[in-house]
Order: C-alpha cells, then structure tokens, then sequence
C-alpha cells in the first residue's frame, strides 16, 4: 500500500505462511471428511482456499502505522485475525476466536495490472490497532489469509510497520 522507504525507529513485520499449521488443518478436514463426522459446534474449519499466516513480535509495546501490500494481477484477499493465544495442538480454532473488522485488499480483474490495490481504509486502520494492541500480550499472532478471484499465495507481499512505543 506504501512504498516509501521506512524510518529507522520503525519495525516493519511481514506475515509468514505457517505451513505446518496449515497442513495441520487441512488434516482435520479430510479426516472429519473420511470418517463422516461432523465439525465440532462452532468449529471453523480451513477452507481449499485459506491458508494460516503469523506474525512474531520481537517487542511487545507497539502503535500501527501503516500496511504495506502487493498483489501481482488481480484478485481479493481478505485476512482475518485470531483473537487468542490459539493452541492448535491442545484445540480447535472456533469461530469466536476471529477478529472483526478483517481486512481486505483487491484489484479487480478489469483493472490495469498497475493500478493500486483497492481496501477500506478505516477498517484496515481498526484492524492495525487491534493487532498492535494484542501484541501487548503475546509474541506471535494467527491469521487466517483467504484468498479470491484469482488471488494466489505466490503474488503476495504483506507485512505491516509498527513504531515501539516509549
């Protein structure tokens, strides 16, 4: 979303797919699938087109400056927080546990591949605080990153930049 080169008193976090993670649920789909069981009420499950992302905060004390996004071609991603310290391992990931507002980037498929992506500003700004406010309690947050209309994984850059907080 901003290209400019960031100041040195600022921390720039890209998100990182955790495949692990991701295997790991799309593991517990195909094994409710084989067995004919049913999710789990209020499970959310992974769907063919998400993936898992996270984020490590090296500090914990952080405000929200800016997004930094590129999508080569066109397409929608939409990425959802996770609210809690999920432990995939001990639980389910269920659907109270996500956070509103997601956030969302898009080109749509008639626009220059060169256009700038398209997004709601004030919930990409909600969304920013938020994290930076969860940062406060814990290391390393979830996301779950859809994507849509011809977005794909590979065409991908997302991080976001923080300033520590004195």
């Amino acid at each position: 979303m901003h290209s400019a080169k960031t100041p040195s008193n600022t921390l720039v976090l890209e998100f990182k797919e955790d495949a692990a993670l991701t295997e790991m649920m799309r593991l517990r789909v195909s094994s409710l699938q084989r067995s004919g069981q049913k999710r789990q009420d209020g499970e959310r499950l992974l769907l063919p087109h998400e993936a898992v992302y996270r984020l490590d905060f090296p500090v914990q004390e952080l405000n929200f400056s800016r997004w930094y996004f590129s999508l080569i071609a066109y397409g929608r991603v939409n990425i959802t927080g996770i609210s809690q310290h999920w432990t995939p391992d001990l639980t389910n990931l269920m659907t109270r546990q996500l956070l509103e507002p997601i956030g969302t980037f898009w080109r749509n498929a008639a626009d220059p591949e060169d256009s700038p992506l398209k997004w709601l500003e004030a919930d990409m700004q909600e969304f920013g605080e938020r994290i930076a406010e969860l940062a406060k309690v814990r290391k390393v947050m979830y996301f779950l990153f859809a994507f849509k209309d011809g977005a794909e994984a590979a065409n991908l850059s997302c991080s976001v930049e923080f300033t520590p907080d004195k």
